[in-house]
């Protein structure tokens, strides 16, 4: 039996055998049904030969019996008994049973519409135990392992490719005799001209990749499903060189799958989203989920009419009539990606509009926004935003997208090599989001630039600061593989380590850590050079994977002086990558914030400006004292505060051992914390909580409702003070939520209440 991993604990397998056998194209056909909260359909996958067995016949077959080996080691599937079942099509009207992992024999429907008809027999793996048991079996056929968790693999068959009309262009040798062996090698040398096209025939390359995937089946596969993958295999092939290189799954999601989410949005009409999950699309379709395996990707969706469907596609889908009451939205991309990058919503949007340029809006899920343009030469196509970034004004909402944006270069451009360096990809855009946003301000000045960087640079050091304290040790190392960061098994198979913890989810030391090393990085190189170095990096690692060492090497063989320096890959290793903790060059740099004017306006006193904290201190210990006494409105005049100044306000005031209510009111009216953004309301609930502030308690009732993704930390706070109302407030309101939360977060809140 496969082992069974703690979703709390372990490090996430990815478990595909790219080596082996690499997905270059997916081919999605799919129907999304809301009363059943089901995404089904068919995926065909084009696959060419892996690094590994680009060798002769001979190596090959060493080298699958040594990742039989790995497998059994791994542990083997579930047990699937499957009996022989007539499955003359599974198409979007399906109402097949999970027979691949029950064994409930079932007679699929047939839909009328549907381009993919066999009658012939389907049979999954009987057991595990055929894969890798060669001593009773004699078996030793070659397995492709794909990754796939909460679906229901319904049929696999192997897609008869050379049945195209036209694709003959595509092979070099004259058409085959009839001989089955040569039939199955002309189809692979089919797939192999298809997928190694150059890049400018992309357009010819796609047309005949759908018309491949219509192509009829000419052979049902054996197949097993286990807790983390998908296996196939063929009856007496042994080698991946001879193993079907287009094969097509049948299948369809499961309602509690971890990859999508059902939902409502805020008018309570259903929609459905993919969440971004730590095991990422794996419940979406199976797919190989290493970082290497970039592929690109077409696909067709169909729901009913009023729904509109938005992907992360290179173009601008206009629905076309399915059939009565059904649309079908068409979306593909030509950048090979990771499979992790396919994203998908579907739900009643609203199309807003807003001068030339036109936006698809996703707007009201409980837990989710999305942005997408319908100009096609514009990338991403679709952007996801929680929802608590709309109000407040522009501040919180332009610095988010600013982050996303930057991932079009850092973690879709490029990504990571290893999925444990995920601050190549978070720490960049953390970084980035900051120039970005300064640019997209417009007209400010060079010292406007700098306060605002400044300012929140100090926030996030004090965000650094709290989460190491209170955080295990081991999360908060940035290449926790060290010296193995990178390394795969012979197969192609690898870990993300701590990839399951369910705290991880939370943390946000990736970001923070690596946006510090950057800006590090250029101060001492300086932020022209540094920019400019960083603009190389981009051009030459365009669509390619790294690891840390591959930027670090580059910048500072750019700028040759750091390294005369003493600044060296191996000493950032050390002192930032490697190490829990603050970093120590970080701890150098923590007085330099006081000096900056915007945080002077809230901590400190400079010229004209006075302390604000201490006037609100003082004002609290005058009303204090005052008894019952009334305060005049205009003893204390308050400055406005840019947000993140209000959020360095209210930080330094829950530093404060007691706040009377008639303080935290007035606080409250001044500077209209309800109107303000997420990040300045989280913090005011966190000071409801701390003094008991009753008045306040429907402010913390609404943000738990509205902003669930910021809202877990609360939850425990609410805890930890042991007061009645406030456990009784906050076991209400994860009631009220909790059909609405994923999984992880769920289960985290659950551990915090009972």
């Amino acid at each position: 039996m496969e082992t069974q991993l703690d979703p709390m604990k372990d490090d996430l397998p990815l478990m595909a055998n790219t080596s082996y056998l690499l997905v270059k194209h997916y081919v999605l056909d799919l129907d999304v049904d809301f009363k059943r909260k089901v995404i089904e359909g068919s995926i065909v996958l084009f696959f060419e030969t892996g690094s590994q067995y680009r060798k002769s016949s001979s190596a090959g077959k060493e080298c699958c019996q040594s990742q039989f080996d790995e497998i059994c080691k791994m542990g083997a599937s579930e047990p699937c008994h499957i009996p022989m079942i007539n499955v003359s099509t599974c198409s979007s009207k399906m109402e097949c049973n999970d027979f691949a992992v029950s064994g409930i024999e079932e007679e699929a429907t047939s839909d009328e519409n549907s381009n993919h008809s066999n009658n012939e027999q389907a049979s999954g793996i009987s057991s595990s135990k055929d894969c890798c048991d060669i001593e009773d079996h004699g078996n030793k056929d070659f397995l492709l392992v794909l990754d796939c968790c909460d679906l229901s693999v319904l049929k696999v068959e192997e897609v008869d490719v050379a049945a195209v009309s036209g694709i003959e262009k595509f092979t070099r040798s004259a058409k085959p005799t009839g001989v089955s062996k040569e039939l199955e090698n002309l189809r692979n040398r089919i797939v192999h001209e298809l997928v190694t096209l150059p890049a400018d025939r992309w357009k010819e390359q796609l047309h005949y990749f759908t018309h491949c995937s219509q192509a009829p089946g000419c052979g049902e596969l054996l197949f097993s499903t286990g807790a983390w993958s998908l296996e196939i295999r063929k009856s007496g092939i042994q080698t991946p060189v001879d193993f079907p290189h287009a094969i097509r799954i049948w299948y369809k999601t499961k309602p509690e799958g971890r990859s999508v989410a059902w939902t409502t949005d805020q008018s309570g009409r259903p929609c459905v989203y993919t969440m971004g999950s730590p095991i990422n699309n794996r419940a979406l379709f199976p797919c190989q989920e290493p970082p290497i395996a970039l592929s690109t990707w077409q696909a067709s969706v169909r729901t009913a009419a009023g729904f509109v469907v938005l992907m992360s596609g290179e173009n601008s889908a206009e629905p076309v009539q399915h059939r009565e009451g059904i649309l079908s939205w068409y979306y593909y991309v030509s950048m090979p990606m990771p499979a992790s990058t396919f994203t998908i919503a579907v739900g009643c949007w609203q199309e807003v509009k807003q001068q030339s340029f036109k936006q698809k809006a996703a707007i009201g899920t409980n837990t989710e926004f999305s942005l997408a343009s319908s100009q096609t030469d514009l990338s991403p196509h679709i952007i996801f935003l929680s929802q608590s970034v709309l109000p407040g004004g522009s501040h919180l909402c332009g610095t988010r997208l600013c982050h996303e944006i930057a991932h079009a270069w850092f973690g879709l451009a490029i990504g990571a090599r290893d999925w444990t360096e995920e601050w190549i990809s978070e720490g960049f855009a953390t970084f980035l989001e900051d120039i970005f946003w300064a640019r997209a301000q417009q007209q400010l000045s060079h010292d406007e630039t700098k306060g605002q960087q400044e300012l929140k640079a100090l926030l996030r050091w004090r965000r650094l600061r709290d989460e190491v304290q209170n955080s295990e040790e081991e999360l908060q190392v940035l290449r926790p593989k060290k010296e193995s960061t990178g390394e795969l098994s012979e197969s192609g198979a690898s870990v993300v380590k701590y990839g399951l913890k369910a705290e991880k989810i939370f943390m946000q030391v990736h970001y923070l850590k690596g946006y510090f090393l950057l800006r590090s990085l250029a101060r001492k190189i300086g932020e022209v050079s540094y920019l400019a170095s960083l603009q190389k990096f981009v051009i030459k690692f365009h669509g390619q994977l790294v690891l840390s060492q591959d930027f670090l090497s580059m910048l500072l063989e750019d700028i040759p002086k750091q390294k005369q320096s003493g600044l060296t890959v191996e000493s950032i290793f050390q002192n930032w990558l490697d190490t829990s903790g603050i970093p120590k060059p970080l701890l150098e740099e923590g007085e330099t914030w006081k000096e900056c004017q915007l945080v002077q306006q809230v901590s400190a006193e400079d010229h004209d400006f006075e302390l604000q904290v201490t006037k609100w201190i003082q004002t609290n210990r005058r009303i204090r004292k005052s008894s019952k006494k009334k305060m005049k409105q205009d003893e204390v005049v308050f400055q406005q505060l840019l947000p993140d100044q209000l959020v360095l306000l209210l930080e330094f005031l829950l530093e404060e051992k007691t706040l009377c209510p008639r303080i935290l009111q007035c606080l409250e009216r001044t500077y209209q914390l309800q109107e303000q953004d997420a990040e300045v309301r989280h913090r005011w609930c966190e000071l409801v909580i701390k003094h008991k502030y009753e008045p306040g308690y429907g402010d913390i009732e609404r943000f738990l409702r509205d902003d669930q993704a910021m809202g877990v930390y609360l939850y425990g706070e609410l805890m930890v003070n042991e007061d009645a109302k406030q456990q009784e407030l906050a076991r209400k309101c994860f009631a009220a939520a909790q059909e609405q939360m994923d999984a992880s977060s769920a289960k985290v809140v659950a551990e915090m209440l009972f």
